[in-house]
């Protein structure tokens, strides 16, 4: 039919329900698409695709993503908008290669409802769980005769919706988020080629399993909001035994979900929204008390201000690697030493990829041990456990690491070596003031030889993990980091052969190219990362001259003098500026974030167990494993796990974000821990399911909830008197410290315990005032 330009074809729900229900007693309700035979004149005829993507396992580079069509998905008018294509809906089917064609009273908006029935084209299997994607009346007359239903085009409907925008601006935000000419982004990702494909199938496959998840939400009934994003606090806490009633009394006021809010829920996990990609610099030993508002760290201090931040934010405690290993995984597994990741890795904990000893090609310098012992024997080769990075490319997402002053060519399983060949100058700092900078002032007298350790693997959150350093991926998101101070002679490198076309900072070509991971981890090398390690040189002939990374005389490690701190400190901002300078930031259509944290505090003594970690540092405590029916028991095949889980506070956590209608300025209390930010990221990238505990990893899953249900095999917190203090959430400022409770910290704390409620409830990871 014609239609006069400027005529509206919008009808009300109620009006095309009755049209479509006098075309179904006209047609006799077929929902075949070979035939659907000549419509009414008063109808238009809607053809087009319903496409889809898979991943392909396996990559030893990014996620493959293949394309591909819904075979046996139905296409319908949602008349009711309750997420389904009803049999009075008259929907139609689409044919293996994802047509359809669907005869209505005008241009209306469709749905595609992709049962367990249908076939995902792409790798030929049946679809795992319903699904569905939406496409605009917009879209429907824009593509005519040639609609495409995707889960992009269920993002524009999405967007619409979320922001109460319109069709042309949420198609172009879409557009300039993942990178592809606005003509292309809402078309037959099947047709385009090149890098167009490969973004635009990287942004569908992220969708589809959000879209996914939204029609789980919806098909059995959750109720909305997410329960740990309720303001005030878990309202399924009221009642229970086992928890402290004064943190739990919010009431239960939520309803079933709806269709509309199930697809902006999936995209607001507990209250974290999704974000494009993150960037987590870790930072070395230095609690709150030994950062906030110091005069040698005016830098971090200004960022801190000028973006968002977590005030009780705890560790497990010295030394470093069960930190790194409880921030991949939400558990240290009783690791409370840097020894290497093989050590006591015997039986079904058996190191399962090579050795990278010192008798391998490239390797004679190499400092790995192939055995070691220890005071106790604990694993520290973490096998059959859950992980952010295997989780990351299980979903089609990717993850990097970027190492400062590694050796090149290196086997990343390895620490770094002295090389004599390799030397700097001084790189001394003046200490700044909060008001100013502090100001290089390098002795140009005093030349530094490359130490040893200043990569050190115990810095890495993915290194216990068996399944991670056997990882396809590994070699290739593994990468550099630059800024360092001997990078502009590893030139002269004699420790290592250094591999054709070497780059010191690939962290820079990726920020340029946009190469990045959706979660990056950020460790800078030992001198910049305020750890302080031995760097002696010689000045004016006299040997023995310590730089600024001894940090003090008797060059102690865990250095705490002001030197290091400001050193440190001016590498977070010569990181933050070039994240900032990249066309990624200045996206202002993707959702990019900057935390800046700590792997611990400088405590030496004391236990401030809190949000997951072993509860006083239990003796009883096993980690928890799943049975068949459901039910939980304790694993007690974690040896001397209760070696680690130890607790220790508080350090500085700071979020910075590229979005400029973000709230600033905003401070969260409450408490949370490493196995908290495990949980947030697992809901900003949407790796779990709040309704389904085990999908949370290992203690990131102790919620007060859990607990509770959980009390008889989780005999540490029985005797817990604040279980609101020793359980996890997610950091989304959720929580509303009631006026009464005086909020629990550790004793290293920078000020008094809080009493009441925050001034501003606003969550740290807000996309929008």
């Amino acid at each position: 039919m014609n239609i006069p330009k400027g005529v509206s074809l919008n009808f009300s729900l109620t009006a095309l329900a009755a049209a479509t229900s006098m075309l179904a007693a006209c047609s006799g309700g077929s929902d075949a698409v070979s035939d659907p035979g000549t419509p009414p004149a008063s109808t238009v005829t809607v053809k087009g695709v319903v496409a889809a993507s898979a991943l392909q396992p396996g990559s030893a580079t990014d996620p493959t993503i293949l394309a591909g069509y819904y075979q046996g998905a139905l296409v319908c008018v949602d008349a009711n908008n309750n997420g389904k294509c009803d049999s009075s809906e008259n929907p139609v089917t689409t044919d293996a290669k994802g047509n359809f064609s669907i005869a209505l009273p005008a241009a209306a908006a469709l749905i595609a409802d992709i049962g367990t029935s249908a076939t995902n084209t792409a790798n030929g299997a049946k679809v795992g769980t319903r699904n569905v994607f939406r496409v605009t009346v917009d879209q429907v007359k824009e593509q005519s005769a040639g609609v495409v239903i995707s889960p992009l085009s269920a993002e524009v409907a999405r967007q619409i919706e979320a922001n109460t925008s319109d069709y042309a601006t949420e198609k172009q935000n879409l557009a300039t988020r993942i990178g592809v000419p606005v003509a292309s982004v809402l078309s037959d990702v099947n047709t385009v080629t090149g890098t167009t494909q490969s973004a635009m199938l990287t942004e569908a496959n992220a969708l589809s399993n959000r879209f996914a998840y939204a029609i789980t939400k919806l098909d059995r009934g959750d109720l909305y909001p997410d329960a740990l994003a309720v303001p005030g606090g878990d309202p399924r806490l009221k009642g229970l035994s086992n928890v402290t009633a004064l943190t739990a009394n919010t009431a239960e006021t939520r309803t079933a979900i709806t269709f509309a809010q199930s697809q902006q829920a999936a995209f607001n996990v507990e209250g974290i929204p999704r974000y494009d990609h993150v960037f987590v610099v870790m930072l070395e030993n230095k609690a709150t008390s030994s950062i906030l508002n110091s005069a040698f760290a005016p830098k971090i201090n200004a960022y801190l201000k000028a973006g968002n931040q977590l005030t009780s934010y705890y560790a497990t405690g010295n030394p470093s690697e069960p930190n790194y290993t409880a921030l991949g995984g939400a558990d240290d597994f009783g690791i409370s030493d840097d020894s290497q990741w093989n050590c006591d890795a015997t039986g079904a904990n058996a190191v399962q990829d090579s050795i990278p000893d010192n008798t391998k090609p490239g390797l004679a310098s190499s400092p790995f041990a192939a055995t070691c012992t220890q005071a106790a024997a604990v694993n520290h080769n973490i096998t059959g456990k859950p992980n952010l990075f295997n989780a990351l490319t299980s979903a089609g997402l990717n993850w990097r690491t970027y190492n400062e002053s590694t050796n090149p060519g290196q086997d990343l399983r390895t620490d770094s070596v002295a090389d004599a060949a390799v030397t700097a100058q001084d790189n001394v700092y003046a200490p700044g003031t909060m008001a100013g900078n502090a100001t290089a002032v390098g002795n140009a007298a005093l030349t530094l030889p490359m130490p040893a350790g200043l990569y050190k693997t115990k810095h890495h959150p993915g290194m216990a993990y068996q399944n991670v350093r056997s990882a396809p991926e590994w070699g290739y998101s593994n990468r550099t980091l630059g800024g360092g101070q001997w990078d502009a002679n590893l030139k002269n490198s004699s420790a290592y052969k250094i591999p054709a076309g070497y780059d010191a900072d690939q962290l820079g070509t990726d920020l340029a190219s946009g190469n990045v991971g959706n979660l990056n981890f950020i460790m800078p090398d030992q001198c910049d990362d305020m750890h302080g390690i031995s760097v002696k040189g010689t000045a004016s002939g006299v040997a023995g001259t310590a730089s600024d990374c001894s940090s003090v005389a008797n060059n102690v490690p865990n250095a705490t003098g002001g030197a290091i701190i400001t050193r440190g400190d001016n590498y977070v901002d010569y990181l933050v500026k070039k994240i900032q300078a990249s066309p990624l930031w200045k996206n202002p259509q993707k959702r990019v974030a900057i935390v800046l944290m700590f792997d611990e505090g400088n405590a030496t003594s004391g236990l401030n167990s809190c949000c997951g970690w072993n509860v006083a540092n239990s003796t009883v405590a096993n980690p928890l494993k799943q049975n068949a029916d459901g039910t939980w028991s304790p694993d007690t095949t974690v040896n001397n796990y209760t070696k680690g889980n130890r607790g220790h506070g508080q350090s500085i956590f700071g979020i910075l974000t590229n979005q400029a209608n973000a709230p600033k300025g905003i401070s969260d209390s409450d408490s949370y821990s490493h196995f908290s930010l495990v949980r947030t990221f697992q809901d900003m990238f949407q790796l779990a399911d709040p309704a389904n505990d085990a999908s949370y990893m290992n203690r990131s899953k102790y919620t007060e909830k859990f607990i509770s249900a959980n009390i008889l095999n989780l005999p540490e917190y029985a005797g817990s008197s604040d279980t609101h203090f020793d359980s996890v959430r997610p950091t989304n400022h959720a929580f509303v410290i009631p006026a009464s409770y005086t909020q629990k910290q550790s004793a290293d704390a920078a000020g008094a315990a809080q009493l009441g409620a925050d001034a501003s409830q606003v969550n740290v990871w807000s996309v929008k005032k």
